[in-house]
């Protein structure tokens, strides 16, 4: 910061010769001396032909005005210093207490999610994690990690047993959870075992713990399974009394995102097809943990319909409950179920813990191996909701999907190209200009596969038609072939309050589109003609990416969401299968023998990079600090949280024709 000084000019006269000579003289004494002897005060000022004083108050305010600059630079330098001396700190623990440790000769693999599961972390800026007094990158787990580090541990020696401690997981949806089941389903075919052990199961954890041979149980916990349900909040109601008017248009008659604005209630469209995608996942659900748990067919919903009539058969003991409906196979204190896994595993240097080791401090140990092949798989995740522009991860802007492929473009060693799509839509225009970019990849001779995650639909479907396969989950939602535009307009609500609005124009839709006046019929239309041609384009390419008539895409198209099991039966889908199965076969068709995975990501600038080194975990740390540890319930803030989500979501639209592709209602249990 910068202090500078004014001083306003005093009038002079034209000096005479005299003075003038003097004045030079003067100044040439001074700058001789200037860099000898410290500043002089300036001589008095002249003004005709005598000498008058300066003035008292220009003096105060120079000393007053210096002397916060001179504060404020001392407190610029403190604080500098201060940064410098943390940052160095931070360097001297990052080398000296963060080198990674040797992992035992043999040990656990605990495989321990943290918050929500996801294709790709959210970015969070660097400065926030080395201020934050938490690590926020625990709130997500990537699914590939978990799946890679349970593959390399089937076939390490090292690994004698797995154990699953889901607590701390708050949501995977169905597809991300089957994923890793179907990597530790693979994992026992080594012949070892797997342990699942929590205070408490949710819906989520005890999907994922059915996958272990034994699931264990605090002798007060429960297992809560609910079913799925689809309940959202319709404001049309509330909207009207505020004044607001939503102009809503669309082509497809089940797309459904706009429906909680314009009604109070579930349309019969949007009842129907959400009724048959949320059924098809629960058959899905309740079918692997019968199957898993080798349980009759029908037993989780009679435990879920009958809960009550079967807590009172055991007075109100969940866990009891648990066992005699063999949903787990022991129930026990803390300090029994850490024995038993001592005794499955071996005890830990500390001595307090069993010996299990991190999948961060596994993979990071996996890691350090370099792999000889120069040929590459490359695999970009396209996660979140699709935006114009550039966007941070957990979410697809198009631009930066752009200078994504280019990277992958510019990479000679890379053969083939997975693109990993888990999004619900968005912005059309976005959609398109990635599709576009994907199309041109292709004619370099780049095989690109696409792999579902849990949502691909609308939006993220029309980037998928670019793709030469498309491979999904069974549980994937995807379609939603369908777009709309909206906005609203406060005239009603302007009015309310004795706001009005008047005026002229050349044309008849000269301001037609302002928030404080009705949209008139020929505007409507005009952004109706939009919608209807932007559904068109999208089922065109959808015709034309699976050689279909056109009109047999609108059959199935119109906003209808599907499993990705039935998009499969009618034409969207190509395979099924999770992101490695896609690998797998875009490299034999690519006839590669033998190849490495490779992530594409944006690069970090050398500050993040440096901020997010010195944020890293403790690669060494081989065991959790506490066993069995569990999150307490956000239900009712994640039930907020959806209440609010649409009208957030308007506010975040940037399509520059605000016309979307994009689907509310393709949320994955």
């Amino acid at each position: 910061m910068s202090v500078n000084y004014y001083e306003p000019p005093v009038a002079q006269a034209a000096p005479n010769h005299e003075n003038s000579s003097h004045s030079h003289q003067q100044n040439n004494q001074q700058n001789n001396q200037q860099h000898n002897q410290p500043p002089q005060s300036p001589p008095p000022r002249q003004t005709g032909g005598g000498y008058t004083p300066k003035p008292k108050a220009s003096g105060r305010l120079r000393r007053i005005f210096g002397g916060m600059g001179a504060a404020v630079t001392t407190l610029r330098n403190t604080l500098a210093n201060i940064i410098f001396i943390i940052i160095l700190l931070l360097i001297i623990a990052s080398f000296s207490g963060k080198a990674s440790l040797p992992l035992p000769e043999s040990f656990a693999l605990r495989i321990a999610p943290t918050g929500i599961l996801v294709d790709q972390r959210s970015y969070i800026d660097p400065a926030s994690l080395l201020l934050s007094d938490e690590n926020p990158q625990e709130n997500e787990t990537l699914v590939s990690d978990l799946v890679a580090a349970i593959h390399h541990a089937e076939k390490d020696t090292r690994v004698k047993l797995l154990v699953i401690e889901p607590g701390r997981m708050l949501a995977g949806g169905l597809s991300k959870l089957n994923e890793i089941g179907q990597a530790l389903e693979q994992f026992k075919t080594s012949g070892k075992k797997v342990i699942a052990v929590s205070n408490y199961y949710s819906q989520d954890q005890y999907y994922l713990a059915s996958f272990a041979d034994e699931i264990y149980l605090h002798d007060m916990g429960v297992v809560e399974i609910t079913g799925y349900g689809r309940y959202m909040n319709y404001y049309k109601s509330a909207l009207d009394k505020l004044g607001v008017t939503i102009h809503a248009f669309r082509s497809g008659k089940y797309k459904d995102y706009l429906e909680p604005y314009l009604r109070d209630d579930m349309s019969a469209e949007s009842r129907e097809h959400n009724e048959q995608w949320i059924n098809e996942l629960w058959a899905n659900y309740t079918g692997n943990i019968e199957r898993l748990r080798r349980l009759p067919p029908g037993s989780i919903n009679d435990y879920v319909n009958n809960l009550d009539v079967h807590m009172t058969l055991t007075s109100g003991d969940s866990a009891k409950l648990a066992v005699e409906k063999a949903l787990v196979d022991k129930v026990g204190s803390r300090h029994e179920l850490l024995s038993t896994l001592i005794n499955a595993a071996g005890k830990s240097k500390e001595g307090d813990n069993y010996n299990g080791v991190d999948v961060n401090a596994y993979l990071a140990d996996v890691n350090k191996k370099v792999h000889p092949d120069s040929n590459k798989v490359a695999v970009l995740v396209a996660a979140g909701a699709i935006s114009d522009g550039r966007q941070p991860e957990g979410s697809v802007g198009s631009e930066t999907m752009l200078e994504l492929l280019r990277q992958v473009q510019d990479d000679n060693n890379i053969k083939a190209l997975v693109i990993r799509i888990d999004s619900g839509g968005g912005s059309a225009f976005a959609s398109e200009i990635i599709r576009s970019e994907l199309v041109a990849l292709r004619e370099k001779n780049i095989p690109i596969y696409v792999s579902m995650g849990s949502v691909a639909a609308s939006g993220g479907y029309w980037i998928a038609t670019a793709a030469d396969k498309i491979w999904a989950q069974p549980t994937t939602i995807t379609g939603s072939i369908g777009v709309f535009g909206a906005f609203p307009t406060l005239e009603k609500s302007l009015e309310k309050i004795g706001v009005y609005t008047d005026g002229v124009g050349t044309t008849e839709l000269a301001g037609s589109m302002r928030l404080d006046r009705p949209l008139s019929a020929k505007a409507s239309k005009v952004v109706q003609q939009g919608v209807d041609n932007i559904y068109e384009r999208f089922i065109t390419l959808v015709a034309d990416a699976r050689k279909q008539d056109k009109e047999a895409i609108h059959n199935i198209a119109q906003g209808h969401v599907w499993t990705g099991n039935k998009a499969k039966e009618i034409g969207l889908v190509d395979e099924l299968g999770t992101l490695n199965d896609a690998i797998k076969a875009i490299a034999e068709a690519a006839d590669l023998s033998s190849y490495k995975v490779e992530f594409v990501q944006r690069p970090l600038s050398p500050k993040e990079e440096f901020l997010r080194s010195l944020t890293q975990s403790q690669a060494g740390a081989l065991a959790p600090k506490s066993l069995l540890a569990n999150w307490s319930s956000l239900g009712l803030l994640n039930d907020l949280g959806a209440s609010v989500k649409p009208l957030l979501d308007l506010n975040a639209m940037n399509d520059p024709q605000g016309i979307y592709v994009k689907c509310l209602d393709c949320v994955a249990p």
